[in-house]
């Protein structure tokens, strides 16, 4: 999984990319000197790897990652090529979703690109300029399926979809927005339209601004969020670049101290894994307890593949046991007296939490 970190410059975007890579890439307080997007993974946490891992005396514990690009700051007039805006969107056309970072804090000593600090006028800004760069590459793409139409008429469909969109957007409209079948979304897709990509919006707060919808900057992340059916939340990425020093004691006491659960990043994940509709299954043995991110409803032969071709390929079948059985009953053999390790197919759907052994032959 790869997500897009966008923005406009000065919002928090490389402080909350560093807290959540533990990269070390300076935050500069002035636009546009990033040319280039920064590229960091991160470990999705995962307690329940730690207890495969002594259940099963594993030599490593190998957790879900996920990719992080920190497109540098857009700004309006980006579609243009203002501050390398065509480059960097071009980046974010590689990812899987779009995480909005946005300003939601007041600090005479940051300074924003437009002056002053206003979530919704933001929001608009980098909405907009997702609109004319799709525009600008639907206008392109409709040319090519006419002319691919007069000797192909399997085009039909795909020139009747971008005639549907491209209005859609010169209202201003996102393609998300629009509502297609099964088929006409595997299509639209394919275009992979900016203002199709399935969005994220975090608000960067002040320290003792967490709650979203108390927050009177916030909760514009808020409503503009739920207006698009997308989830948000409110992190401070200056909370967050602390969490990421401190051990797992000292993280816990700070939690206390906040009074919050979750950090930006398992948030960012939670949230993620449903917008994608993303879920993990797990491996366990002597030599590594893993965690594999697959998306939902996957069949066993696919998640098989998962691993290694040849798994998928020479699949047989697949030894189960439901993970809150085998931490409670503390080894797979008593999970195996008691009837609860299944043999399933290849049709097998993954539930979240299995705990798999798949045998194969190649």
């Amino acid at each position: 999984m790869k997500l897009g970190i966008v923005g406009l410059p000065n919002v928090g975007k490389s402080t909350f990319f560093n807290a959540l890579t533990k990269s070390n890439t300076e935050a500069s307080n002035y636009p546009f000197t990033t040319t280039a997007a920064q590229l960091g993974t991160a470990a999705v946490s995962d307690p329940r790897l730690g207890v495969l891992g002594k259940i099963y005396t594993s030599q490593k514990i190998i957790p879900a990652t996920i990719e992080f690009v920190d497109i540098p700051g857009l700004a309006g007039g980006a579609a243009g090529g203002a501050g390398l805006g065509n480059k960097f969107l071009g980046e974010i056309r590689e990812v899987d979703a779009i995480v909005h970072i946005v300003r939601c804090f007041e600090d005479e000593n940051v300074l924003h690109v437009d002056g002053n600090v206003d979530p919704a006028r933001d929001l608009d800004t980098i909405a907009t300029e997702l609109i004319f760069a799709d525009l600008e590459s639907l206008t392109r793409r409709l040319d090519r399926v006419r002319r691919a139409l007069r000797s192909d008429k399997t085009y039909q469909r795909e020139h009747d979809l971008i005639e549907t969109i491209l209005p859609a957007l010169e209202d201003g409209k996102m393609a998300q927005s629009l509502d297609f079948s099964p088929d006409d979304a595997l299509i639209v897709a394919q275009m992979n339209l900016l203002t199709y990509k399935p969005a994220l919006f975090v608000a960067n707060v002040a320290e003792d601004d967490l709650d979203l919808a108390k927050s009177p900057l916030g909760s514009q992340v808020l409503e503009y969020a739920n207006a698009q059916n997308a989830q948000s939340f409110a992190v401070c990425a200056k909370i967050e670049q602390e969490l990421a020093e401190m051990d797992d004691e000292s993280r816990a006491e700070f939690f206390a101290d906040l009074g919050i659960t979750k950090s930006g990043l398992e948030q960012l994940v939670a949230a993620s894994y449903d917008t994608l509709g993303l879920m993990s299954f797990l491996t366990a043995g002597p030599k590594e307890s893993r965690a594999w991110t697959i998306p939902q409803n996957t069949r066993a032969v696919r998640a098989a593949g998962k691993i290694h071709s040849d798994i998928e390929r020479g699949f047989i079948r697949a030894e189960i046991v439901a993970y809150d059985d085998l931490s409670r009953l503390g080894t797979y053999q008593a999970c195996k007296d008691a009837g609860l390790v299944r043999l399933e197919g290849k049709e097998y759907i993954i539930a979240e939490g299995d705990v798999i052994l798949f045998r194969f032959n190649v």
